[in-house]
């Protein structure tokens, strides 16, 4: 059991970064103590390390998370020992939503990394509820996109899906990469992915794009044309764009869905609202994920549904923090998830 001070990277005012000695936090009862292993960099860290997200300071940054139990009260399934991938969302398992099975939406709810402290440290004490043990068949290495891949899973389980059914993905990001994999595994038929990147678009082909298209001028029509002219049944927006949004109404079926998986911050949007009526067509918003969901993806992993490895493209050592947010914040290019390795 750790005992004293850890090394963390903390975050003491927006883009004020420090490799630290700090307390470590035993676990309380309830509690299990993970030893971080490797964690993962995302658009969020970003926007908390520069201020666009408000938090409390000094903060211990980092959702994305995987390491071994070292201590504290394992649960069910789980030993001291294990290794195992953490659910960063806290919620207080006794209010309306809790209740009703709605944990992603508690509104007394934290995100590790947020609004608590995070893995960007040797150590984390969270609930033995939020661990997930990780069979052999888990790399340690990929295991903190595991996190990324439960908010897919839960978003694609809110909306209704048919066998065969045409599903296009515009953005293929680390996300949009993952909607392609869990839509194929569910059984889409025709796959679209529409990404500006050469590189996106011939990974997405690899892991089960069966068609790919260059995101600009003329993308709708190739759309139509890969459809027989008409159109999706379910389109996945990864970009958080209106524009996107607009793409999406435009190139979805009469009938259709769309997924709203891009997180959008505007507050005001030009969209073809008719197109939307006169289609009948269903959006569907989700967030974050649920505990069950993390059983969802260990299992599709497990069945070598979804890979994890083609979207790890940098890694390097948590001292590198700031270097890897700045990569995130400096365009894609070339890169998709970063992983910080701690040992």
């Amino acid at each position: 059991m750790p005992a004293g001070t850890m090394k963390a990277m903390v975050l003491r005012a927006p883009g004020a970064l420090a490799w630290e000695e700090v307390p470590v936090r035993e676990p309380r009862p309830g509690e299990v103590q993970v030893r971080i292993t490797h964690s993962g960099v995302c658009g969020t860290d970003l926007k908390i390390f520069k201020g666009a997200i408000r938090v409390r300071h000094p903060l211990i940054m980092g959702h994305e998370m995987a390491g071994e139990v070292t201590s504290g009260e394992p649960g069910p399934g789980v030993r001291t020992g294990d290794r195992v991938i953490i659910d960063p969302m806290l919620f207080c398992g006794i209010c309306f939503h809790c209740r009703a099975g709605q944990t992603n939406l508690c509104p007394n709810g934290r995100l590790a990394g947020r609004d608590a402290e995070g893995g960007f440290a040797e150590y984390l004490a969270v609930p033995a509820s939020h661990v997930f043990r990780l069979p052999e068949a888990i790399d340690s290495r990929t295991a903190p996109l595991i996190q990324v891949a439960t908010t897919c899973l839960h978003a694609q389980r809110q909306v209704p899906f048919f066998l065969g059914e045409t599903v296009a993905v515009l953005g293929l990001g680390v996300s949009g990469q993952l909607h392609v994999q869990l839509s194929k595994a569910r059984g889409a038929g025709t796959l679209i992915g529409i990404s500006r990147s050469r590189f996106k678009n011939a990974l997405a082909e690899e892991l089960g794009a069966d068609v790919t298209i260059a995101a600009g001028d003329g993308a709708m029509a190739k759309v139509l044309d890969a459809t027989d002219g008409r159109g999706a049944g379910v389109v996945i927006e990864c970009t958080g764009t209106v524009s996107a949004l607009a793409d999406a109404v435009r190139i979805a079926r009469p009938g259709g869905r769309i997924l709203l998986f891009g997180i959008m911050n505007a507050t005001e949007a030009s969209l073809p609202f008719y197109d939307l009526y006169f289609k009948e067509l269903t959006l569907i918003n989700a967030r974050a994920a649920k505990p069950e969901d993390f059983a969802g993806v260990i299992e599709l992993l497990e069945q070598g549904a979804v890979r994890l490895e083609p979207l790890v493209t940098h890694r390097m050592p948590l001292g590198d923090l700031e270097t890897a947010i700045r990569m995130v914040e400096d365009g894609p290019g070339e890169r998709l998830k970063v992983i910080l390795e701690h040992i």
